[in-house]
């Protein structure tokens, strides 16, 4: 059988929206992204959403609300009904330590296992096929097989090393599971499929080898590309909310190997995303394409849109250096992380998004400030 062509049918002139990893921090920031697109007329008109770990949380809501939500002149009018409120609840538990001790201490079980149930709160027994054909969600995991993508649409599950299975039928809480999967914790989430349901790709080189299709083992998709950014890359505007952990520096280099490996691989993963962040503005120059990227780290100051309201640069550092974990948020850190994620948004899609460069600069932020 010749091999599958995964043809592109998502328009690639339509806006395309990027979720990074960060954990809850990451989901909430998300929220005040989301409500400002939402507000600003871009959300309804996403082509794609793709989405990692925390975000993915964020992005799985979305979908299994977006064809029940009311639109009105091209925006939600119970988006925080149907969306935010459900995800702040969500955020108010703490569910990273229950899955990972009852995975460690239950034989029966995994950390995977129950960070799926955890997730089953939130978005109940839908599966994959229950996503709306329009946007065209994407949910990213890493496969510790082959160290590549797993994508998870409506249409495909995919590893291009491996092939893809048309029109998976596996839960929504064990794709975002998996997604969000950090590890040593909550990791490995383990799918079990059938081997003969895979498709070959070309340029598949695992095709053959039944050991990588009979289980997939998957962790974090943060591990591959924690913004999200390699399945949106190509499209018209690309619009990136970026809640991940910033790097930072020290003056000082500890010789304790543990510390210094793990120094070593937060080195490699912020020029991962810098190269990516790279790569993506080249090709929107080259292609003369229009993008946009909030970062919960950046000063929005300087950003040529016009401001009304200031948000103070050590304000931004504190919540930037918030805990990226799937812990308990209070309703302050909420607010907090929600107000930054809505401001950066509108600051920076108005500063370089055209069609957005008339609206007007919003006077006040949508939720309380309290103290950091």
């Amino acid at each position: 059988m010749p091999p599958v062509d995964l043809e592109q049918t998502t328009d690639r002139n339509a806006p395309a929206l990027a979720l990074s990893g960060g954990g809850f921090r990451a989901t909430l920031y998300h929220c005040g992204a989301l409500m400002r697109l939402n507000e600003l007329g871009m959300l309804t008109q996403m082509g794609r959403i793709a989405s990692v770990s925390g975000g993915s949380i964020a992005a799985a809501k979305l979908a299994i609300e977006w064809n029940l939500m009311t639109q009105q002149n091209g925006r939600f009018t119970d988006l925080n009904t149907r969306v935010i409120a459900p995800l702040r609840d969500f955020c108010s538990r703490t569910i990273d330590i229950s899955a990972g001790v009852a995975g460690t201490l239950n034989p029966f079980s995994s950390a995977g296992v129950r960070l799926a149930k955890a997730y089953e709160r939130i978005l109940g027994d839908l599966s994959l096929r229950d996503l709306p054909d329009a946007p065209d969600f994407v949910f990213k995991a890493t496969n510790l097989q082959t160290g590549r993508v797993v994508r998870f649409q409506k249409r495909y599950l995919a590893d291009y090393m491996i092939g893809c299975i048309m029109e998976p039928d596996i839960p929504l809480s064990t794709v975002v599971a998996a997604s969000s999967a950090f590890p040593p914790v909550l990791s490995p989430v383990r799918i079990r499929l059938n081997p003969s349901s895979w498709m070959n790709l070309t340029g598949s080189r695992y095709f053959n080898d039944i050991n990588y299709k009979r289980e997939l083992n998957l962790t974090d998709g943060g591990a591959y590309d924690n913004m999200g950014l390699e399945s949106v890359d190509d499209f018209n505007p690309v619009i990136v909310s970026d809640a991940g952990k910033p790097f930072s520096v020290t003056e000082t280099a500890s010789g304790f190997w543990p510390k210094q490996l793990s120094r070593v691989l937060s080195i490699s993963t912020d020029q991962a995303r810098n190269l990516r962040r790279r790569l993506l503005y080249s090709a929107c120059v080259t292609d003369r394409r229009d993008f946009a990227i909030a970062q919960i780290d950046r000063d929005i100051a300087l950003r040529p849109a016009a401001q009304n309201i200031r948000f103070p640069s050590d304000r931004i550092t504190k919540l930037a250096g918030i805990r990226t974990r799937l812990n308990r948020f209070s309703t302050a850190e909420q607010d907090n992380l929600i107000n930054w994620g809505w401001l950066s948004m509108d600051v920076m899609a108005r500063s370089y998004l055209p069609q957005l460069s008339n609206a007007a600069a919003p006077s006040s932020l949508p939720l309380p400030i309290h103290p950091i």
